[in-house]
């Protein structure tokens, strides 16, 4: 059974074929299609980690992300994964992967879905709070699906925050303050425990896509942002495992397959994207990965 690295990953998921496979992988599990059970975390306390199994099975294919989260990580990734592919008709396995870049680029193309749906049909202000893996790839797909004339980016390392303007061309701000102000999309991606910016910030427009938190001890927006239209990828999950849910008690208006699908009509106002990530886009990826891996083979 073939085993692809990260390069050979790389090499074979593009934006352009991922962001439909997702889009479908998240109508199919608001619709029933997709079973996927909320992930199982276990803490690896003693070295401040955590080890996480994701299975989903839509269609012929099934497949399951082995995921752990180091946030100490400095010269190693924090997020590491593989993911296992198998035959839902047989069992079989197929093919295993290396599931890192998968897990930053459908995280970043589930935003990007989100930000084309929910955003002010005239957004022009994006602000990024963080300058990381997850604040480049987001640009990168968000810019697929829509045109921001201004982004601005904070992070709490200025020449950070100055290395990634000058790469996408954007504008650094020294204030969470001053990126939130004003922005038509605010994208948190900044490793945090607890809320970085005031919902009175917010317009009464914004899109908040919320990344940066996925545990229910942990929050990262307040309550007053958290007054909102909030959707999520999977009612369940979200209603056991984000603590901005937990923590504020604010309902679930829809599941963003739902929206799109078009069962649920498009919030009104300030709307919070509240992502998590779910294994059903872990396997929609992979199952991009697979299919170009099988045309490549058959050449």
């Amino acid at each position: 059974m073939e085993f692809l690295d990260e390069d050979k990953v790389r090499s074979l998921l593009t934006w352009e074929a991922l962001i439909p496979a997702i889009e479908q992988a998240l109508v199919h599990l608001s619709a029933g299609k997709t079973q996927q059970p909320v992930r199982t975390v276990l803490r690896i306390a003693e070295h401040e980690g955590f080890f996480a199994l994701m299975p989903a099975v839509d269609g012929d294919l099934m497949g399951v992300k082995l995921v752990t989260f180091y946030e100490r990580n400095t010269a190693l990734p924090t997020h590491q994964a593989v993911i296992q592919l198998l035959s839902a008709k047989t069992g079989e396995p197929l093919i295993a992967m290396d599931g890192r870049l998968i897990t930053e680029m459908r995280t970043a193309a589930v935003s990007a879905i989100a930000t084309r749906l929910l955003a002010p049909s005239q957004a022009r202000v994006l602000a990024i709070l963080g300058s990381g893996v997850q604040a480049r790839s987001h640009l990168r797909a968000l810019r697929i699906v829509h045109d921001f004339p201004e982004v601005r980016v904070w992070s709490r390392t200025p020449e950070h925050a100055q290395r990634f303007a000058s790469e996408f061309g954007v504008t650094t701000v020294d204030s969470v303050e001053a990126a939130v102000r004003g922005a038509d999309v605010v994208l948190s991606v900044a490793a945090t425990r607890q809320p970085l910016f005031r919902g009175a910030w917010l317009g009464a427009q914004t899109l908040v896509c919320a990344v940066a938190v996925v545990t229910p001890d942990r929050r990262e927006l307040d309550d007053e942002a958290m007054r909102a239209s909030i959707v999520v990828e999977s009612r369940e999950a979200a209603l056991r495992e984000s603590g901005d849910l937990i923590g504020s008690g604010q309902p679930v208006y829809a599941e963003i397959g739902e929206v799109l699908a078009q069962t649920r009509p498009l919030p009104a106002g300030r709307v919070i994207f509240k992502s998590l990530g779910v294994a059903a886009c872990d396997l929609a990826a992979a199952g991009v990965v697979w299919k170009n891996w099988k045309s490549c083979v058959n050449l």
